[in-house]
């Protein structure tokens, strides 16, 4: 049953497909990596036996068929009703083997089948039917040791090289024997099953989703074994209204990667990038603000006094503040060792409720250096501001452009003859330095507040929250992001995996 067990979870982590490069060849179009140690394959070798026994106790047979030739006729027989019971495994070992593939054996396997067996005898002369309750008695050895290659445009597994030995096989019932048949029966059993776990390679994700936006995680190469580890290479292309991105320029080299913790994952700054500008264009960057929470935000301390108008559309009815990326102004990331840097730019406005004119229109060029963790099966992002400025500001009697030029802003109450307001130039530098410094201080920190769980929710989407995730740690290089962890399998994961996986 364990032919393909811990290469199973080792696929499933890796999300094979594709076609294939040299892994030279493939480093620069590669937008993400997964490289799995050792330690981690011991921890996976140790749930094998639990995947045999979920896999075994989940599986729903059909009625298993068959018929061989005695004398002058034919046994037909079938077997209905398939339990299985008391399912023990006596050890299970694994190796890593360097450039060729992964070494398994699984010794003293016992389980304990239950059914009916219908079978008959047919002949020219005679024809005969029974029906029994059966019973069988079984211990063997497995061993696998699969080769992984790419095939058809995708990585597949060699497990030509592969044993069954079966140390005890008694069957118990009411009538004959026939250790011959019974053999072949039993082999037909556990094949299905192997079959049924293995199916799941080929319903593992290539492609990941959200709404309008999709990333294709499919190899660029096979993988690489190491006595040390395995290390799979994705493309990592983002798609978005049926364009996709480029990756071909990408900087991953093995050397990034170290071998001390279980798990490490490495995303390229173009795939980041990508995905980034994809949420941007697809106008998902907007937040509305009122009530108690657009009170509380504004109880911030700042240095820079509150302008007296601001307070006064603040004071107004049922006021709302609406926060969003400029679609017309692309976003940009780069990661550095200081942290990731994303550049935006933001369109902020104060509405009353129920009124088209915002009171208060301004945009302000953002950068800031950002500092990824998980802990507690949450993300947490630690946010500095590297630049803000305000570059344009409106009000709902007019509009001015905030630069250099302070001259283009009056504010001394006069109305001119078009019968719009104008701001002294010492009233508009201190809404424009007051604006800076709440963006900086209230508004980067309210933004990192509502990102946090969003992401968290995409991530438990895909099943993150169901591992034991310990001591990760997230590092920024130059144009690259690695991420290295150690994990827990948990049993109820593998359960209600192959529960999916077999119904």
């Amino acid at each position: 049953m364990a032919r393909r067990s811990l290469l199973l979870v080792v696929l499933v982590l890796f999300k094979f497909s594709s076609c294939c490069l040299d892994p030279p060849e493939a480093y620069r179009f590669t937008g993400a990596v997964c490289r799995l140690t050792y330690p981690a394959a011991v921890v996976l070798n140790e749930k094998t036996t639990q995947v045999i026994e979920a896999a075994f106790q989940h599986a729903r047979y059909p009625v298993v068929e068959g018929e061989r030739s005695v004398g002058l006729g034919t046994i037909n027989y079938g077997f209905h009703n398939l339990e299985i019971h008391n399912l023990s495994i006596g050890k299970s070992e694994f190796e890593l083997k360097e450039n060729v593939g992964i070494g398994m054996t699984i010794s003293n396997v016992s389980a304990v089948f239950k059914g009916t067996l219908n079978y008959g005898y047919g002949s020219w002369l005679v024809s005969v039917k029974q029906s029994v309750e059966f019973e069988v008695v079984s211990q063997i050895d497995l061993g696998i040791n699969p080769k992984l290659y790419c095939g058809k445009g995708r990585v597949a597994a060699d497990t030509s090289d592969c044993y069954l030995t079966f140390h005890k096989l008694k069957l118990l019932l009411h009538g004959d024997r026939d250790p011959g048949l019974l053999k072949r029966a039993f082999t037909d059993i556990v094949t299905f099953t192997v079959k049924l776990v293995v199916k799941s390679q080929d319903q593992a994700e290539q492609f990941l989703s959200d709404g309008s936006i999709g990333v294709d995680i499919s190899v660029t190469s096979y993988p690489i074994i190491k006595t040390n580890y395995i290390e799979s290479y994705h493309k990592g292309l983002v798609t978005y209204n049926q364009s996709t991105s480029d990756m071909s320029h990408s900087v991953f080299h093995p050397s990034q990667l170290s071998e001390e913790r279980m798990l490490y994952f490495w995303f390229s700054d173009d795939l980041l990038n990508s995905l980034l500008g994809a949420i941007h264009k697809d106008g998902r960057f907007v937040r509305n603000i009122s009530g108690a929470e657009l009170t509380d935000l504004f109880q911030t301390e700042l240095s820079s006094p509150r302008p007296e108008l601001l307070s006064k559309w603040l004071s107004s009815e049922a006021p709302v503040l609406q926060a969003r990326s400029v679609l017309s102004v692309a976003t940009h990331l780069q990661s550095t060792p200081e942290g990731t840097s994303v550049q935006a730019v933001a369109g902020v406005e104060l509405l009353q409720e129920g009124q088209d004119d915002p009171l208060l229109y301004f945009e302000t060029d953002v950068a800031v250096t950002v500092q990824a963790s998980y802990a507690e099966k949450k993300l947490i992002l630690m946010a500095t501001g590297q630049n803000v400025s305000i570059t344009k500001v409106s009000t709902s009697d007019g509009a001015t452009e905030v630069g250099t030029e302070l001259s283009l802003l009056s504010f001394n109450c006069k109305i001119n003859s078009h019968h719009k307001l104008f701001f002294s130039p010492k009233i508009a530098n201190s809404l424009r330095v007051y604006l800076q410094e709440a963006v900086e201080k209230m508004g980067i920190p309210k933004v990192i507040s509502y990102l946090e769980p969003e992401i968290t929710a995409v991530m438990d989407e895909h099943g993150l929250n169901l591992f034991d995730i310990i001591n990760p740690i997230v590092t920024h290089q130059n144009g690259y992001v690695v991420v290295q962890l150690d994990f827990g399998f948990p049993q109820h994961l593998l359960v209600e995996f192959l529960k999916r996986t077999l119904e």
